[in-house]
C-alpha cells in the first residue's frame, strides 16, 4: 500500500505522490488553506507521513502547528521539516520568517520534554536530527562531529555555533499517541 503523504508549504516543488497544501495559489498545492488556521481540511491520521520543508519558521504558531501535524498523522507516522539553523545568514535575510530554530527547538514534544511538558500534549520521538554547515566546516569534518555525537552538537550549539556557524537542520520524528 503507497503510504499517505502531506506536504505543507508544498510551493513549487510539490513532493511526488503527495498531496500539498498552500496558502498560495501561485504553487503546486492540490489544497489551498490558510497554514495558520486549524484544523487543516483532513481528518485525524490521515496520514502516514507529514513533509514540512522550509515552513515552520513562517507559521504564527510553533506549537500549534505541530500539534496539527500530530492531528494529522497515525500513530507511528513520520513528520519530517527542515528549517535554517538560526545561525545561517537565511534564517535572518528572509522577511516572512517568524522563528529561528535550532537543532533542540522541539524538546518540548519528546518524551524527555525538558520539564515544560505543559505546553503541549503533542508527542513525538526523535528519529534523527541532522545539522548542515556551512562548507568550509564541513570539508573539515566539523558537520561530522555534530552530526554523531548528541553532546557535541549542544557543546556547539551552547558555544560555537557563532564562529562555526550552521545552515540548515533536518528533523525526523516518530508520531506517538496514547490510545483512547
Amino acid at each position: 500500500m503507497t503510504p499517505r503523504i502531506l506536504d505543507v508549504g508544498c510551493g513549487i516543488n510539490k513532493f511526488a505522490g503527495a498531496i500539498g497544501i498552500d496558502n498560495n495559489p501561485r504553487t503546486k498545492a492540490d489544497v489551498l488553506c490558510d497554514l495558520d488556521h486549524f484544523p487543516y481540511p483532513f481528518r485525524d491520521n490521515s496520514f502516514d507521513q507529514l513533509r514540512a520543508i522550509h515552513v515552520i519558521e513562517h507559521v504564527a504558531d510553533v506549537i500549534r502547528t505541530m500539534e496539527e501535524f500530530h492531528r494529522l498523522v497515525r500513530n507511528g507516522g513520520t513528520v519530517l521539516m527542515e528549517t535554517p539553523h538560526y545561525t545561517d545568514f537565511s534564517s535572518f535575510c528572509d522577511p516572512t520568517h517568524r522563528w529561528h530554530l535550532n537543532s533542540f527547538s522541539f524538546r518540548y514534544f519528546g518524551q524527555d520534554d525538558a520539564g515544560f511538558g505543559y505546553y503541549s500534549q503533542a508527542r513525538f520521538r526523535e528519529r534523527k536530527v541532522r545539522v548542515k554547515l556551512l562548507a568550509l566546516w564541513r570539508y573539515l569534518g566539523f558537520e561530522l562531529l555534530v552530526n554523531a555525537f548528541p553532546r557535541f552538537r549542544r557543546f556547539w550549539e551552547y558555544y560555537l555555533c557563532y564562529v562555526v556557524r550552521g545552515k540548515v537542520i533536518t528533523f525526523e520524528f516518530e508520531v506517538l499517541k496514547t490510545p483512547e
